[in-house]
């Protein structure tokens, strides 16, 4: 696994958690292949039940602790076992599941850059949301001092969604996500990002 030299504040990062993020360590993960490169940031959306927020239930999925028959939908989902390395909620708060120097559960079947299973190599963040509605300013201004962290401290090279990654079978962050504010606030160049996201 590669990292890059801090240049900065060492405290930002303790073995793979973020300062500026809450912990509520996931089972769901595990080691990386070895020689990894972490180089792709997948960003995705979900809330719980679909298109509501401000709940638990999302930190509970993540932690195996959610009730299956607190809601209808659940049934749907019962079972699996999943997690993201980061979970922005709509007010900006920033949580951490999973270190980032392990393999989170988020992306699935999934292939890019040519290379499949990206989450062997990749960061998954997951945005509070749906994938037809927009997004909060404080989530993205979280976004993005997430991201600038995470490209300081990996090889990061690509921020891509899941409707990227596993194309026809994951739509999100989806149409609501603004790519040109996050690739603005980032000031990163285009090659950073999928192809036909971005306003010409």
């Amino acid at each position: 696994m590669k990292l890059r030299e801090p240049s900065g504040d060492l405290s930002l990062w303790n073995d793979g958690w973020y300062r500026f993020a809450a912990p509520l360590p996931s089972p769901n993960f595990g080691a990386r292949p070895s020689g990894a490169e972490i180089d792709l940031i997948v960003l995705h959306c979900i809330s719980l039940p679909p298109g509501q927020y401000g709940g638990d239930d999302v930190q509970r999925l993540f932690t195996n602790q959610l009730d299956w028959n607190a809601h209808p939908y659940f049934k749907t989902i019962q079972g699996v076992q999943v997690s993201s390395h980061f979970y922005i909620r709509r007010n900006g708060e920033l949580q951490q599941f999973v270190s980032a120097n392990q393999r989170a559960w988020h992306a699935g079947v999934s292939s890019y850059r040519g290379r499949s299973d990206c989450n062997d190599d990749s960061i998954g963040i997951e945005l509070e949301g749906v994938e037809t509605s927009r997004f909060e300013a404080a989530q993205y201004e979280t976004l993005a001092g997430l991201c600038a962290a995470l490209v300081q401290r990996y090889p990061i090279a690509h921020i891509a969604g899941h409707q990227h990654v596993a194309p026809g079978r994951k739509n999100d962050p989806g149409s609501g996500f603004d790519w040109q504010l996050l690739q603005q606030m980032l000031g990163l160049t285009d090659k950073y990002f999928p192809a036909g996201v971005l306003s010409t």
